[in-house]
């Protein structure tokens, strides 16, 4: 069981599945997202992932003229899970308070794009575009 929160506590999650791999985008949407090379994410199935409190709490917003949602709490701006897709979420990997001790970097995403600044210092493996493009 991998327990996570934002950074006030109001809204937080649970992922009922073992995870071990995080991939990091390297996206310039993703470096703006977050303000620094990327965003280190771990993926769970929707049906592993629960809302445990504060549901009501999440706001999001839409990048316009892209197919980009971000999702974040309304009282301390933490970025929170997302939809990756009709079957995953995206969990960002700092939320993570309980159950990560396994968690490694597996892949890095999008490093065509990475900022001129970052230099990957990890074993993971380094995609030019999202998984393996």
């Amino acid at each position: 069981m991998v327990y996570g929160e934002c950074n006030c506590g109001v809204v937080a999650f649970e992922i009922t599945t073992d995870i071990k791999d995080v991939y990091v985008c390297h996206c310039s949407i993703c470096r703006k997202y977050t303000g620094a090379a990327g965003v280190a994410v771990v993926i769970a199935h929707n049906d592993a992932f629960r809302w445990r409190r504060g549901e009501d709490q999440i706001a999001t917003w839409k990048k316009p003229d892209a197919d980009w949602l971000s999702a974040f709490c309304r009282t301390c701006g933490s970025a929170l899970p997302g939809a990756n897709d009709e079957e995953r979420m995206f969990v960002p990997a700092g939320l993570i308070t309980e159950g990560g001790e396994r968690l490694r970097v597996a892949h890095h995403i999008w490093v065509g794009s990475k900022a001129a600044w970052d230099e990957i210092g990890d074993d993971g493996k380094q995609d030019m575009e999202a998984f393996g493009g």
